[in-house]
Order: C-alpha cells, then structure tokens, then sequence
C-alpha cells in the first residue's frame, strides 16, 4: 500500500505521450494504453523516483483544488495494479 513517503516512478518501457486522435495524454505500456485525465496525466509527470507522493501532493495542489495525498496514493495504487509505476517505500 503506498503511503505519503513513497516514491513512485514509471517502470521500464512505460512512455507517457499526447495521443492526438483521443486528445488527451495516454500512458504507453506492454499490456495496454491507459487514456488519462488531466489529474492523472499531471500526477504521471511527477512520478519521476525522487518526489514522494506527499510532496507530489503538494505539487498539485497548487493548479488543483482539494488534492490530497492520500488521493495521490490511491491514483498511485492502482497504477502500480496496472504495472506502469514502481513504488519505493
């Protein structure tokens, strides 16, 4: 379970990119395409191995009302579920 001190960051082979034809940011992975929103795709830029998820937090909070680690977390999660981050901590 990722906490607030975790660090996440993409896996090997996972590449992020705008996928004209949906409009919107996808995440490129073995297994699939993940279509993301602007929440995610901003979370997915910040997972880069040394920002921990409470200070991504903090990152969007900034542009985005009501962003909470734990959210952060849950959003995490549930990409590590889907193999696209790794998670130290």
């Amino acid at each position: 379970m990722t906490g607030p001190d975790s660090v996440p960051r993409l896996r090997k082979g996972v590449k992020v990119a705008f996928d004209d034809v949906r409009s919107g940011h996808v995440v490129l992975f073995p297994e699939g395409v993940l279509v993301l929103n602007d929440t995610a795709a901003a979370v997915i830029a910040l997972c880069d191995g040394v920002a921990s998820v409470r200070t991504i937090a903090d990152r969007l909070a900034v542009d985005y009302a009501g962003v909470e680690p734990a959210d952060v977390a849950e959003l995490v999660d549930r990409l590590a579920d889907r193999r696209v981050v790794d998670v130290d901590g």
